[in-house]
């Protein structure tokens, strides 16, 4: 049986963890906190993040690391995009040199503008051909009820790709498998900043044709900086792109846009991040690091742009309408 390390308790790793688990996978989540982990273990419910789901039996979790590694064919890195480094620093001495590591993060990471599976090559020194992504239309509560979704796979080496589909493939969970690292963690990363904006839009009262615009545009500037960055344009017009753009734009259940929604009303950054527990959306701290690589590949992303000085920069949500609006016009 292929066995998973899942690193991480959070909402999507616990709700990833569970398909794992009903496709037949032996899997083990890591907690931060012993009390998660024997919640997961014992009552086999996750009360912080997926309160009300009842996780399979079969599920296991600990509060050491080491457990959970142990003899694991792939570890899964189910922490955020900005906290990656400084984990996988604490893991890597306990990764088998021949373990498949599949990053659930999505983010560019601040300062060295890297991407996730660039982080952890580094970090951990595996070859990429070790490295997977998975990204796609996952919101974490709809999957974890069991409804269906597809997702992307993505692997240099098809080989491992395959492998996580296998143990990942459920009646509600439909992986597919590709080679384009780089398009899915563009899709990925961007699309969290472009849910701030459609979710600031909403905020401010404006609709559907306005958030429509929104996300049309936004996937105009990831497929910008993806292709500057070797992605292939299918990619990002499929699931990894076009699907997990529109889930995370569109859906109440998506942090960023709730989060986004909160600043459009008025809210703060502090306000709005006591309004959803404590947690930051991703989108916050990507809108910068997206804004600085894509200004190093001379790529023009007006949203992202927009949504980093809303967040950072003090402008008001109407004023970066305005700034929007007030660019010069041209062909599509």
């Amino acid at each position: 049986m292929t066995k998973a390390a899942i690193l991480g308790a959070g909402s999507w790793g616990t709700a990833f963890a569970k398909v794992l688990a009903e496709a037949g996978t032996d899997v083990t989540v890591w907690a931060r906190r012993e009390e998660m982990a024997r919640s997961i273990r014992e009552r086999h419910e996750n009360p912080d993040y997926l309160p009300g789901v009842d996780l399979p039996a079969t599920l296991s979790a600990t509060s050491d690391h080491r457990v959970a590694l142990d003899g694991a064919d792939f570890a899964v890195l189910a922490v955020p995009s900005q906290t990656l480094r400084v984990n996988l620093a604490q893991w890597r001495d306990d990764i088998a040199d021949d373990t498949t590591l599949l990053s659930l993060a999505k983010g560019i990471e601040s300062g060295t503008l890297m991407r996730m599976s660039q982080v952890v090559g580094q970090v951990t020194g595996a070859d990429r051909n070790r490295i997977a992504v998975l990204s796609g239309p996952n919101l974490a509560r709809e999957i974890a009820a069991g409804q269906p979704a597809a997702t992307v796979i993505a692997c240099p080496e098809s080989t491992r790709a395959i492998e996580i589909q296998k143990a990942c493939a459920t009646g509600y969970f439909r992986p597919y498998t590709n080679t384009d690292v780089v398009g899915c963690e563009i899709g990925g990363a961007c699309k969290n900043v472009i849910a701030l904006a459609c979710g600031m839009a909403a905020g401010v009262g404006l609709g559907d044709n306005t958030v429509a615009s929104i996300i049309t545009r936004g996937l105009a500037e990831i497929i910008r900086l993806g292709t500057a960055l070797g992605a292939k344009p299918a990619t990002l017009s499929g699931l990894a792109g076009v699907g997990d753009l529109v889930a995370t734009c569109t859906s109440p259940l998506s942090r960023n846009r709730a989060f986004g929604e909160r600043l459009g009303r008025g809210g703060t950054l502090e306000s709005a991040q006591e309004a959803t527990h404590g947690q930051v959306a991703e989108g916050v701290k990507s809108c910068t690091s997206v804004r600085e690589l894509a200004a190093s590949y001379d790529v023009e992303m007006p949203l992202t742009d927009a949504v980093h000085r809303v967040c950072h920069e003090g402008m008001s949500v109407q004023d970066a309408i305005g700034l929007l609006l007030g660019r010069r016009v041209k062909p599509e």
